[in-house]
């Protein structure tokens, strides 16, 4: 466009001052030799405007010179204007940072930042922003935090990214997936999301199926919704007392925990079954011993209390040793009180 405005000014310029020359100083004419060869006679006025053309092409290819550079260089720019908002984007989605190789120092800074920084974007702040390719992410992951569905597999997301996490939490709360769905297919989700989708799977699955997936994702909190199911209704689950031990021995678990069991599956449990399982759990851990002695008094096996007590240290379990010694005296407690 100015290139267009020097041009047709050039021109006029021109022009006008070989049409002075011409008109007011000299129509005549004059011819030049070179090496003694004689050119054609030319206006003199040509020859003066000539010396004004040839600068008005050195100036048009100086400006073309330095234009084609500062192309370049804008080129540069937005490539790497490009290229930040790729890593931009790579921040607000949490992924694996890649190396971007910017051009200009500028944005080289840019990108060392953005790179070795955590990105949280405030996406009700963000929704009206210009760029096409950040808005639409930033939509992305705003429907994602207020609990909608989307998908997110064109972005390439790792199971353990946290927006693939959330949006999986999701579809589970929408019912898009079941939880056995997504023990099945374990290796497409986060340990952590397994162990929250096994909690609530246990409140109703059968025994069998418990037993299918516990030793992945059982937790503490699993296993005490699974005892507690248990002591409602020991038919329910159809588990044995191998079953159960199975169960408990998978969860690291203090001498109160073990008693805590015991106390559960007294509400529901057959004695012998819960008898049976502390038996097979205080044989290979100590800490369940004290459940073990807890469950002998509480269901009022005293031969079988005594014969533990008789078999341990006189250091050992001196708690249940005042409760033997006062019931002997006809003093009735609850045993309750002595763990």
């Amino acid at each position: 466009m100015y290139l267009k405005r020097y041009t047709i000014a050039s021109f006029v310029l021109m022009v006008l001052v070989g049409w002075y020359v011409y008109a007011y100083v000299t129509p005549e004419s004059y011819s030049l030799s070179f090496f003694g060869i004689n050119l054609p006679a030319v206006s003199i006025a040509l020859l003066v405007v000539l010396p004004m053309f040839l600068l008005y092409l050195a100036s048009v290819l100086h400006m073309a010179f330095y234009s084609l550079i500062g192309g370049f260089k804008l080129k540069k720019y937005e490539k790497d204007y490009n290229k930040l908002i790729d890593a931009v984007c790579d921040a607000f989605l949490e992924k694996e940072r890649g190396e971007y190789e910017f051009k200009t120092d500028r944005y080289r800074l840019l990108g060392k930042l953005v790179k070795n920084s955590k990105v949280f974007p405030h996406t009700q702040n963000l929704l009206d922003i210009e760029n096409e390719k950040l808005k639409n992410i930033i939509e992305l992951i705003h429907k994602v935090r207020n609990g909608e569905v989307v998908n997110l597999k064109k972005l390439n997301l790792p199971p353990n990214n946290p927006l693939v996490v959330q949006n999986n939490k999701n579809r589970y709360k929408k019912g898009e997936l079941s939880a056995e769905e997504i023990l099945l297919n374990a290796k497409n989700y986060t340990e952590e999301f397994l162990r929250e989708v096994f909690k609530d799977f246990v409140k109703e699955a059968s025994g069998e199926k418990i037993m299918k997936y516990y030793k992945e994702f059982i937790t503490k909190e699993a296993l005490f919704t699974i005892i507690e199911r248990a002591a409602s209704d020991e038919q329910a689950l159809g588990l044995s007392a191998e079953d159960f031990v199975e169960l408990i021995r998978s969860v690291e678990l203090s001498p109160k925990e073990y008693i805590k069991i015991s106390k559960m599956l007294a509400k529901g449990m057959m004695p012998e079954m819960r008898l049976k399982i502390f038996e097979l759990l205080s044989e290979e851990n100590d800490d369940a011993m004290e459940a073990y002695l807890y469950t002998a008094f509480d269901l009022e096996m005293i031969d079988l209390a005594d014969e533990i007590l008789e078999s341990s240290s006189p250091e050992e379990f001196k708690n249940f040793r005042a409760y033997k010694a006062l019931k002997e005296c006809n003093q009735n407690y609850n045993i309750d009180l002595f763990i």
